[in-house]
């Protein structure tokens, strides 16, 4: 058991036969009153994403989430298919669950899929990926110093914004948590 008074951001729990994870907490001590806790906290089977305020004191179950490596195999229709790397299981997922994480993964690539009571509902590729450029316009020589920047397609289908001087076929790490580029490889 937890008090909401513990809660940190990522923490996991149940509070009525749902499953939470923590995005935001504010502690509050008001100069009158009980203090309490201001939190956002986010269902994570159904995605939704709810504020509330809670008593520091009141307690809920601990949620038991599981953390696995798979390997993105291949994608049939609207399911994609994980291999486990020890047991080679494979594993279909919906295109809900996955939601943009599919934008920074490639066929072969290692995620890591969490599961709460054996069911998956979350699917994160690495921190940083690294894609090439299929498509983006030519930069304009000599505007390197003004810090501009273009839209590229990366070969999984996202979309971003890079410096001038990356051009198609270029190899270009990007960061997954913001969808940013980072450098190019």
């Amino acid at each position: 058991m937890i008090s909401a008074g513990e809660f940190r951001r990522g923490m996991t729990f149940i509070m009525d036969d749902t499953v939470y994870q923590v995005i935001e907490f504010q502690h509050v001590k008001p100069g009158k009153g009980a203090a309490f806790v201001r939190t956002k906290i986010e269902a994570i089977m159904e995605g939704t994403i709810r504020e509330v305020t809670l008593n520091p004191s009141e307690r809920y179950a601990r949620a038991i989430i599981e953390s696995k490596e798979m390997q993105y195999l291949y994608a049939d229709g609207d399911l994609y298919y994980f291999m486990d790397t020890e047991t080679y299981d494979q594993i279909p997922i919906t295109e809900d669950i996955l939601k943009d994480s599919m934008l920074y993964i490639k066929e072969n690539d290692n995620v890591n899929i969490r599961f709460h009571e054996g069911r998956a509902f979350e699917v994160l590729p690495d921190n940083f990926v690294e894609l090439e450029v299929t498509q983006t316009e030519p930069g304009i020589k000599g505007d390197t110093s003004s810090g501009a920047v273009k839209p590229a397609t990366v070969e999984t289908g996202a979309t971003l914004n890079v410096p001038l001087f990356v051009g198609m076929g270029d190899v270009i790490k990007i960061d997954t948590r913001s969808g940013d580029y980072v450098s190019r490889v």
